[in-house]
């Protein structure tokens, strides 16, 4: 992916990272890798995101797998759980290593998040830290998915515990939820370009064959 993804380039929901902690690897690391790391980054990337990156990234490969994701989002952000974490390395995943993420790759992701994170935090009315049902069809449409209501409840019934209450969804589910959407919407268009494209073009050759046969 590239690290402009879907046109997310704001940092302007974009946490803090943590504070380093003191452990011994991360101090002993020399400065030539540290410093290879921080340059793969995009130019003008944050410091807070590279520093991110790197306290998860335990072995120093410049890579991140499920598991370090899921630590560094959840330290970043918020606790995420790993089926969303999954859904995200799978649209970030690095193209030469597809079961992890680079730098360039880490730097969209976090973009995108603090991008979702502030549709959440704007249309989380009651500041009750959950999307409602409404709340998410607003969301969405704030967007510019204008969702079917019957499609919301087959993808909020994932999300449901069973017990037939109201289904509310965290940040993390809330981004799982939008992602799903915007991936499929996306298809969907693709799709429908495409059959254009062959209505278009063979009705072209309807209309070409047509005439060689009124000329004859």
């Amino acid at each position: 992916m590239s690290s402009s993804y879907g046109g997310y380039h704001s940092q302007s929901y974009a946490p803090s990272a943590p504070e380093q902690p003191p452990y011994s690897n991360y101090n002993h690391t020399s400065s030539s890798t540290s410093n290879s790391s921080s340059s793969s980054f995009p130019a003008g990337t944050p410091q807070d995101v590279i520093r991110s990156f790197q306290m998860v990234d335990r072995d120093r490969s410049g890579f991140i797998d499920e598991r370090e994701l899921h630590q560094a989002l959840s330290s970043g952000f918020h606790h995420f759980n790993f089926r969303t974490i999954r859904l995200l390395l799978f649209l970030f995943k690095n193209p030469h290593q597809p079961l992890t993420i680079g730098p360039k790759e880490f730097a969209a992701l976090w973009s995108c998040l603090g991008h979702w994170r502030g549709i959440f935090e704007r249309y989380d009315r009651d500041r009750s830290g959950k999307i409602d049902p409404l709340e998410l069809r607003d969301a969405l449409y704030g967007i510019g998915y204008a969702v079917p209501g019957s499609v919301l409840q087959l993808l909020l019934s994932k999300y449901g515990d069973g017990s037939g209450r109201r289904v509310e969804l965290g940040f993390d589910s809330f981004v799982e939820c939008g992602m799903i959407i915007k991936v499929k919407l996306n298809e969907l268009l693709k799709l429908w370009t495409c059959l254009s494209f062959l209505y278009f073009f063979f009705s072209d050759i309807g209309q070409f064959t047509c005439s060689i046969v009124c000329f004859a």
